[in-house]
């Protein structure tokens, strides 16, 4: 079979086409390397760079190769920038979806995996979150990608291409063997800033608020591994394949842990002292996101096995330590 990944050059893109290579996939990635790395392309996988706004670019890709399904991961992806930046993001994400679809139904490709997110929920009514709740986006990178469900929806109903999209939480860590992890340029992800500061190319890192109504006053957060999540978009790819029906699940691990927990974590990984000063609350900041992830291992059948935080974080330092400036950049803005 052919995949198509778009964003595969991005951190969980890339993390997508190493598993798919490893189980014999012929993949083809589409990534216009503004937040992607070449250097984290798998060597076997054909590599398209271009935006996926343009339509006649996309159409060329279609037209050349025999692709069987799509797996969606290209977009802007930074809250705070979202805020500041709304129209740039519903430019990128909706029309770049748009456009996308646009030529899937042109090229009669009926199956895609779509990369979505928590951010859809906003402030949850409850916890664990469930798919059954209420979607309030707090966020335009929330609204932006459920927009993007919404489109899917609709497409499915006009021209029958079914979706399965994937809701994810904090993703962590990195590939086993370290060749590719997490490299963002600024960074903005807790783990990667907790071990910069370990490995000292920060002076310290800032908790935003230690007065939440936590057992420690920080924030709680779910986090679930790369390698857990991709397997589960292996899944998904079986699950539309075999003719599942359209649906979305949510990607976490069923546990929460504070920001303090994280570094306490990592410093035992790491044998090095974590400088922290506290800072003052983000807007937005909810105090506890854990997701509900029974769906998906009820019908997608996943079953995450690196659901330990010392294993995410054990993973994330291989990375780290062993490429302390990412992918050859030196510059940690």
């Amino acid at each position: 079979m052919s995949i198509l990944v778009l964003g595969g050059a991005g951190y969980i893109g890339s993390h997508a086409v190493y598993q798919l290579i490893d189980q014999g996939e012929h993949v083809f990635v589409i990534d216009n390397l503004e937040t992607g790395h070449k250097e984290a392309l798998h060597p076997d996988a054909s590599f398209y760079e271009g935006d996926i706004r343009d339509i006649d670019f996309v159409r060329s890709v279609f037209a050349k190769e025999s692709i069987d399904a799509v797996i969606h991961f290209a977009a802007n992806s930074l809250v705070g920038e979202s805020m500041q930046k709304p129209l740039q993001y519903f430019d990128n994400n909706v029309y770049g979806t748009q456009v996308l679809l646009q030529a899937m139904v042109e090229a009669g490709v009926k199956h895609i995996v779509f990369s979505s997110t928590a951010a859809t929920y906003g402030e949850p009514e409850s916890v664990p979150i469930m798919e059954s709740l209420p979607t309030k986006p707090t966020s335009t990178y929330g609204e932006t990608k459920l927009t993007m469900e919404k489109m899917m929806k609709w497409t499915e109903q006009a021209h029958g291409i079914k979706y399965v999209s994937l809701r994810y939480f904090n993703v962590a860590g990195a590939r086993g063997t370290a060749e590719i992890g997490e490299d963002h340029r600024p960074e903005s992800h807790l783990v990667p800033i907790i071990l910069q500061t370990a490995l000292q190319q920060r002076k310290e890192m800032t908790i935003f608020g230690e007065d939440y109504d936590t057992p420690d006053g920080t924030c709680i957060r779910d986090y679930v591994h790369v390698e857990d999540l991709i397997d589960a978009h292996l899944l998904a790819l079986t699950y539309l394949r075999n003719g599942g029906t359209s649906n979305i699940f949510n990607l976490g691990s069923n546990q929460g842990f504070s920001v303090k927990e994280m570094i306490q974590t990592a410093e035992k990984v790491t044998g090095k002292e974590i400088p922290v000063q506290i800072g003052k609350r983000r807007p937005g900041d909810p105090s506890t996101l854990i997701a509900s992830s029974e769906k998906a291992k009820q019908i997608l059948g996943w079953n995450p096995t690196r659901t330990s935080i010392t294993k995410i974080i054990e993973d994330a330092w291989n990375w780290h330590s062993s490429h302390p400036t990412g992918y050859g950049r030196n510059d940690l803005s």
